[in-house]
């Protein structure tokens, strides 16, 4: 047997071996993300959210949401997110250097005035040229941070945690729909755990498509556009299955940009989100585990499997590869600083589990895909396909998949009943089949074309995602 023949051989077992696991692992999460979830709906009313509500010694909760250029839509998302059912909140917009009408909107519509502001930097960031607050007293829970741009969102996600007043902080972008109720059920944790819960995220929809009336939900579609289904598939896979099962384990190494709530003494220990970041929201998360670890100190990162948060996604193939390449490189960026966390027993489950998954399980799976791909040719070139072990890989993987998905999206009809008509739920079924041939390929393209760029060093750039606006209903 020749070299070659030898590895090719090699290869053959190898890629068995690691699709076995592979697929063992995830049977395990999605078990007991099942389990999670069941127990999550059994024991949810036993501290109900009403209570919370009304309690006069609820937790202040301060709501942050970077804003860059939102003159189209700033009056309505900033009032949407006034509209939260809390007794004690408040809402921090941070101008980040906008270019447009953003800021001069925000001061005409609700009647704002620059007011001294004992701003204490905790954080580095940009200048903030000043603070301002409203003389009508409806809005007298708003504040606006005005800052010079920092060129990303973690520059001023930063700068308006500086400007909070209260222990929790939600981060949103200000684009972002939430659900009245979205405080209440986030702080619910940090209320119910006997250990110290430092952050908090919730299940995100796609809106696109979706209908919304006076900053809510009004009906929910799932979407037309191409790029915008998939993702809506990937969205309920992975907060379905995914996070609800690293929740059980407190292994959550990402809680989503789009919402997370999070204990401020420890970000600010930590140093805030990392501007040189492509991926600021898995590493803040890295960061303060490995924090919590190095201090000794017994910590949660609880999920709530609820849709409380609707946002736009990309619906053209030029932003969608944008956001998935800066996505990769975010994620091999946060996995390379922190390296020293791969199978190190003194970080305990973040170590020894967490990490090394999101090594072989998330890292390392388009480099795979490819490597397959090529022995697989040089296989049919030079020996002769083994054809009946490539079927049945291939049908195997291709089976796991679907049949993932396809649970997820059963537990999502059951529990939410997201779709307006069984129309739609079956044209997502039918997108279920289609999406390992058609889409797939294309996220392995972007996270492979991400890790090129972070291994040669190119320019980071976070890049715009041009909006088309929520549908309202009349």
């Amino acid at each position: 047997m020749t070299t070659l023949e030898s590895i090719v051989k090699g290869s053959e077992f190898f890629f068995g071996c690691y699709s076995i696991v592979y697929i063992l692992v995830y049977i395990i999460l999605a078990i007991s993300s099942f389990n999670e979830i069941k127990k999550y709906y059994i024991n949810k009313f036993f501290l109900h959210k009403d209570v919370i509500i009304k309690s006069n010694n609820a937790l202040g909760v301060s709501i942050v949401a970077p804003a860059y250029n939102e003159g189209l839509t700033i009056i309505s998302n900033v009032k949407s997110l006034l509209s939260q059912e809390y007794p004690k909140f408040e809402v921090v917009i941070v101008n980040d250097g906008s270019t447009d009408d953003t800021l001069e909107k925000l001061i005409s519509e609700f009647e704002l005035v620059k007011v001294d502001f004992f701003y204490i930097e905790k954080i580095k960031t940009e200048p903030v040229r000043g603070h301002y607050r409203s003389t009508n007293p409806i809005y007298n829970k708003l504040l606006i941070v005005d800052k010079e741009n920092g060129k990303s969102k973690a520059d001023a996600s930063n700068a308006g945690i500086n400007s909070t007043k209260y222990s929790l902080f939600i981060c949103t972008d200000v684009d972002c729909i939430l659900r009245r109720d979205t405080i209440a059920m986030l702080v619910k944790p940090f209320l119910e755990s006997d250990k110290k819960v430092i952050a908090a995220g919730a299940a995100l929809r796609i809106s696109n498509s979706c209908t919304f009336k006076e900053g809510m939900l009004y009906k929910s579609h799932y979407p037309n556009n191409f790029f915008a289904g998939f993702q809506e598939l990937e969205y309920i896979r992975s907060f379905i299955f995914g996070r609800m099962a690293w929740s059980k384990l407190n292994g959550l190494l990402l809680v989503s940009g789009g919402l997370g709530i999070f204990d401020k003494d420890t970000v600010i220990a930590v140093g805030g989100y990392w501007n040189k970041s492509l991926g600021e929201d898995l590493e803040l998360i890295t960061r303060m585990r490995k924090y919590m670890h190095e201090q000794k100190k017994e910590f949660e990162i609880k999920y709530i499997p609820e849709s409380l948060c609707w946002t736009e996604v990309p619906d053209n193939k030029e932003v969608f590869l944008r956001q998935r390449v800066r996505w990769a490189r975010g994620l091999i960026q946060t996995l390379f600083l922190h390296r020293k966390l791969f199978f190190n027993p003194k970080y305990k489950n973040t170590g020894m589990i967490v990490f090394p998954y999101y090594v072989f399980c998330e890292f390392i799976v388009p480099v795979l895909e490819v490597i397959g791909l090529i022995f697989i040719f040089l296989n049919m070139y030079f020996f002769g396909i083994n054809l009946p072990f490539l079927v049945t890989i291939a049908i195997s993987v291709y089976c796991f998949y679907v049949l993932i998905t396809l649970s997820s999206i059963f537990l999502d009809q059951m529990i939410h009943k997201q779709y307006s008509n069984l129309k739609e739920v079956g044209r997502l079924i039918i997108m279920v089949f289609i999406e390992p041939i058609v889409y797939h390929p294309l996220n392995v393209y972007a996270s492979l074309k991400g890790y090129v760029h972070f291994l040669l060093k190119k320019e980071k750039k976070w890049g715009e995602m041009s909006r088309k606006g929520f549908k309202t209903a009349n």
